[in-house]
């Protein structure tokens, strides 16, 4: 298996007192004012890391979403793949969650893999031990509960799910029906932290086994 494809991230900012106009637009609660914007060249490992800011801090994610066809087709240099927004009640708190995002990102621990067999066919599989306010409201479960995160093009999506489905004792949370923005697909699995760990193994291996031999 080879190893974890590098996120990059692209820009960074803060908006300490941001517009009430916008916060109303972006969902903001109020009565918070204070923003934390994002962008990276991988969507799926940034909701990852979106979700880990808040548990990290007083944070919410309030805006996140795919750009369409991908970092390699960005239309501007600082564009990527996905735009994120952490609101919070002081520039402190949302400051402290935007570092929790940027550590995991950095660490090397969340992110796509290429298949042994065959150059540029990448996969997510990743188990989330401990969900945050983000994740849990996308996969309608309670705070705190392991999650198995899937990812991959859109067959090999679909396949690799029906095995980590029969492999372990999960629940398809959410379904990425294909294509997203992204042009993959995927889903959210619920279950204990085995359970997950194990979905994801069977996910990874059914990809990376399709990328060895695409037709049966």
């Amino acid at each position: 298996m080879k190893p974890i494809l590098p996120v990059t991230v692209l820009a960074v900012r803060y908006l300490p007192n941001a517009d009430p106009a916008l916060c109303r637009a972006l969902g903001v609660p109020e009565p918070w004012r204070c923003l934390g914007l994002l962008s990276t060249d991988s969507d799926d490992a940034t909701y990852i890391a979106l979700d880990e800011a808040t548990k990290a801090s007083t944070v919410r994610v309030s805006y996140a979403r795919s750009l369409y066809a991908g970092a390699a087709n960005a239309s501007t240099p600082l564009a990527g793949e996905v735009i994120g927004v952490l609101s919070g009640p002081t520039p402190s708190e949302v400051r402290s969650g935007m570092e929790a995002a940027l550590s995991l990102l950095a660490s090397g621990q969340v992110g796509f893999r290429e298949t042994a067999a065959r150059e540029n066919l990448v996969y997510l599989a990743y188990t989330v031990s401990r969900t945050g306010s983000f994740l849990s409201r996308e996969a309608e479960i309670r705070e705190g509960e392991p999650l198995a995160y899937l990812i991959a093009p859109p067959l090999e999506a679909m396949t690799a799910l029906d095995k980590a489905l029969k492999a372990a004792d999960v629940t398809l949370a959410k379904l990425f029906a294909p294509p997203s923005e992204t042009n993959f697909g995927g889903a959210l699995l619920t279950g204990a932290q085995s359970a997950c760990s194990a979905a994801c193994e069977a996910f990874a291996q059914a990809v990376e086994e399709i990328g060895e031999a695409p037709i049966e």
